[in-house]
């Protein structure tokens, strides 16, 4: 049998994108609501969802940009 936690990760991205089935879905909550340890993952994954779309959404600043740009190699 696998491990149940090891089965949380698998479902924990497609769970946070709101694509398992309803069975999937009724497992990962049932394990989440038992299990500590994956509760925190999922809390964990959940902040750095927002941290990563709060990122997106700022400017960056035009002296870094340059800076990036000098360090691009070109693909030819």
């Amino acid at each position: 049998m696998k491990d149940p936690c090891a089965h949380c990760e698998e479902m924990m991205q497609p769970y946070m994108d709101h694509v398992l089935t309803d069975a999937e879905l009724h497992e990962a909550e049932a394990h989440l609501a038992e299990c500590e340890g994956c509760r925190r993952r999922y809390k964990f994954e959940e902040s750095l969802r927002v941290y990563v779309r709060k990122a997106a959404d700022e400017q960056m600043p035009a002296e870094l940009r340059q800076k990036l740009a000098a360090l691009r190699i070109p693909l030819d």
